[in-house]
């Protein structure tokens, strides 16, 4: 009892004496890693400053400045007086940071985009639809539309279609793994590492010069001509299409072999019995299996073409009849300094993804009253 009676008060004590400590540390310790990620954002913003260094102080940021942020923050929350206090504040604690960075880096610069598409190009005067007119009339942008629905039909019907049956196939054999990870491996590369790769494979070179590019040796080396294959207006959309498509097949074949595997084997194998074939089998019993897969596959890469720039920039910047919409904004935003036009364009492109994610969010939910 005695010795139970000394260990008490001096715990308290000690705890008495901590609690000061602790609570001066929850306070200071935000401000000064804010101070801290105020002052990294700023370095990392300085073209002068050492690459590798950059580098460093951003991967640690990331990785330890939100860290402690948010332990230094979970502990002011136990500061509060209520438990009830507490377990109202602390799921804002965990979500405020995410929330103030959509805010900030997503919707203010939405409704930004919005208002200045109604104003000239400088952001001085309010110009009404003017540059909505521009959109809809000029050469270039007519081009960039029809070139837009083009990508989405052609980019979404091959990737998906290149992605079922490649997942359809490899599913029966018995290297799938391996299959997959060859036809997925391109989804590990960039869009403009892409592109790159591409640019040596489309290489073109006068007859009498040795060709670099890939698909021109071997036509030359067949006895055929070398063909500008990025210049040629009747095709080379379709060469920057068949890009987006090696991109996207891995991603399609991935999420559509998972749906695949989740179709019961005891409906095929009923069919079977009754004597269906595999072509039946497939599409009145597998398709309507994974219908809702499809489309969410379909969405999610039509979103992704909608989008497409970097493709484009990158293997001719819009010239020859290869204009998108949005390499167009970046052309009247970043080189032309036309901020109304760019907005404008950017508008558009918000309003042309809204009905595929509605559609999105609507097959979501009949597959979740299905299930």
């Amino acid at each position: 009892m005695s010795l139970q009676s000394n260990k008490t008060p001096q715990s308290l004590a000690d705890i008495l004496t901590l609690a000061p400590i602790r609570l001066v540390a929850s306070l200071i310790v935000p401000v000064l890693t804010f101070i801290i990620m105020y002052w990294s954002f700023n370095f990392m913003n300085d073209k002068e400053a050492p690459k590798l260094l950059v580098m460093l102080v951003g991967l640690f940021i990331g990785i330890f400045g939100v860290w402690i942020l948010y332990w230094s923050t979970d502990n002011l929350v136990s500061w509060l007086p209520t438990e009830n206090l507490r377990q109202g504040v602390r799921p804002f604690v965990f979500v405020g940071p995410a929330m103030t960075m959509l805010v900030t880096f997503l919707i203010y610069p939405t409704f930004n985009t919005i208002y200045l598409s109604f104003k000239d190009a400088r952001s001085v005067n309010f110009v009404g639809l003017q540059n909505y007119v521009f959109a809809f009339t000029s050469p270039d942008m007519k081009i960039a539309f029809v070139n837009n629905i083009t990508w989405l039909i052609v980019v979404t019907t091959g990737s998906v279609m290149f992605g079922l049956l490649v997942a359809v196939l490899v599913d029966r054999v018995s290297y799938e793994g391996f299959a997959k990870s060859l036809i997925f491996l391109p989804m590990a590369i960039s869009f403009v590492g892409a592109s790159v790769i591409w640019r040596f494979v489309y290489a073109y070179q006068p007859a009498n010069r040795p060709q670099i590019g890939i698909l021109n040796a071997l036509l030359v080396m067949f006895g055929g001509d070398p063909i500008g294959w990025l210049i040629e207006r009747s095709f080379n959309n379709f060469a920057l299409m068949a890009i987006m498509i090696w991109l996207q097949t891995g991603f399609c074949m991935v999420i559509l072999s998972a749906a695949l595997k989740g179709v019961p084997t005891e409906l095929m194998e009923a069919a079977r019995i009754d004597g269906a074939n595999e072509w039946q089998i497939f599409f009145s019993i597998v398709i309507p299996q994974i219908y809702g897969t499809i489309i969410t596959v379909a969405t999610t890469v039509a979103i992704a073409v909608l989008k497409v720039f970097d493709v484009v920039f990158v293997m001719t910047s819009g010239q020859h009849g290869t204009e998108v919409i949005a390499n167009r904004m970046y052309v009247e935003t970043f080189r032309n300094r036309d901020f109304g036009h760019g907005s404008a364009l950017s508008v558009i492109l918000l309003i042309a993804v809204i009905p595929i994610i509605v559609v999105n969010i609507r097959n979501f939910r009949e597959q979740r009253k299905s299930n």
